[in-house]
C-alpha cells in the first residue's frame, strides 16, 4: 500500500513510464516538474507551447531541452486543442495543464466533438491526494475545484472516484467520510440528506468496494478522540482515507488551509475524461505539479 507522495514515484518506476502532453507548457513550474518526472523516468514529455518560449525558459533553469518533444503553438486556446488533440491520436497517455487558463484547458476537454470525454454522460471531478504532517495516512479527497454545487447523482460518481483512486494506492477497503457541518442527522441541511443516502447505498450493495459513513462532520471523520468523546461508533469514524465535500467552497478552503497552515503536500488530478488530466493550480509549486504528474501517470492505463 502506498503510504506517501514519495511512494507513488516508486511505483510508477515499476510499473514503466507513460507519455505525457502539456498544453501551453511556456512556465517554468510547467517545464520543471515535467523536467523532474523526466529524469526520474516516470514520464516522457510532449510539450505544446511557443518553442522559442520554451527554450529560452529551459537555458533560464538550466533544463536541457532535447529530453522533450516540441509541438509549436503561440496561441493559448489553440495549443490546449493541439495537446488534446494529440492524446486522442495516441500520442500521450495524460495531458496536463501549462501556462493556458483553467477555462480554456477546459474548454479542450470538453469540446462535444474533438475533445476527451468519453461517451454517455460523465462526470468530471477533481481528485487530491493529500500528505498532511499532522494526519497518520494519506487523505483523498474530492471535489475542491470543478463541481461548484454537486447534486446527488454527482456526489455519488464523486464517491465512486475516491474509491477507485485509494484503491490505485492500493488500500484495499477504503474508509469514506461524507462530509457535512454535522454527524446529526439533520433534514434541513442537503449535505446531511445525501450523507445519509449515500452511506445507505453502500451498505446495500449499490456503491461497492468501501465502508462508507455520512453524514460526518470533519473533526469525527478524521479524529479519533473527537468521535469517541461524541460516541460515534463505525469503522470510518476517526480514520477516513476519503472525503467527500458537500461544495466546492468546503474542499477549497480545506486544500488551502492543509497547504498554507499544515504545510501539507499533494497530487491532483481531474478524473472522468478518456485519461487523466493534471490540473494544478498557478500557485501550487513544482513538487506539487510533479507528484500530480506521477499520480497521473499510476491512474492512466
Amino acid at each position: 500500500m502506498i503510504t506517501r507522495l514519495d511512494d507513488i514515484i516508486n511505483e510508477v518506476k515499476a510499473r514503466g513510464k507513460k507519455r505525457l502532453v502539456a498544453a501551453y507548457a511556456n512556465d517554468s513550474h510547467t517545464i520543471g516538474a515535467t523536467s523532474m518526472a523526466v529524469d526520474l523516468g516516470i514520464i516522457d514529455a510532449t510539450l505544446v507551447g511557443d518553442i522559442e518560449t520554451i527554450k529560452k525558459v529551459c537555458k533560464e533553469e538550466g533544463i536541457d531541452v532535447e529530453k522533450y518533444t516540441l509541438v509549436q503553438e503561440s496561441d493559448e486556446q489553440k495549443a490546449a486543442n493541439k495537446a488534446v488533440e494529440l492524446i486522442n491520436s495516441g500520442a500521450g497517455d495524460i495531458l496536463m495543464k501549462g501556462l493556458c487558463s483553467t477555462d480554456k484547458y477546459m474548454r479542450a476537454i470538453l469540446n462535444k466533438e474533438r475533445g476527451l470525454m468519453p461517451g454517455g454522460k460523465p462526470v468530471l471531478s477533481h481528485i487530491t491526494v493529500f500528505e498532511v504532517p499532522t494526519y497518520h495516512k494519506l487523505l483523498i479527497t474530492s471535489d475542491v475545484a470543478i463541481i461548484p454545487a454537486p447534486d446527488f447523482a454527482q456526489k455519488v460518481a464523486i464517491t465512486n472516484y475516491v474509491i477507485n483512486t485509494a484503491k490505485i494506492l492500493g488500500i484495499t477497503t477504503p474508509k469514506v467520510a461524507i462530509i457535512a457541518a454535522t454527524e446529526q442527522m439533520s433534514v434541513g441541511m442537503q449535505a446531511c440528506v445525501d450523507g445519509a443516502l449515500i452511506a445507505t447505498m453502500a451498505n446495500r450493495g449499490q456503491i461497492k468496494g468501501a465502508l462508507i459513513d455520512g453524514p460526518l462532520a470533519m473533526d469525527v471523520a478524521i479524529d479519533k478522540e473527537s468521535a469517541d468523546i461524541k460516541k460515534l461508533k463505525g469503522e470510518v469514524a476517526g480514520d477516513a482515507d476519503c472525503l467527500v465535500w458537500p461544495n466546492i467552497e468546503a474542499g477549497n478552503v480545506f486544500y488551502k488551509t492543509a497547504t498554507k497552515f499544515a504545510k501539507a503536500e499533494l497530487a491532483a488530478v481531474v478524473v472522468g475524461a478518456k485519461v487523466p488530466c493534471v490540473l494544478s493550480s498557478r500557485g501550487d509549486s513544482t513538487k506539487t505539479k510533479m507528484y500530480s504528474i506521477a499520480l497521473a501517470a499510476l491512474s492512466a492505463k
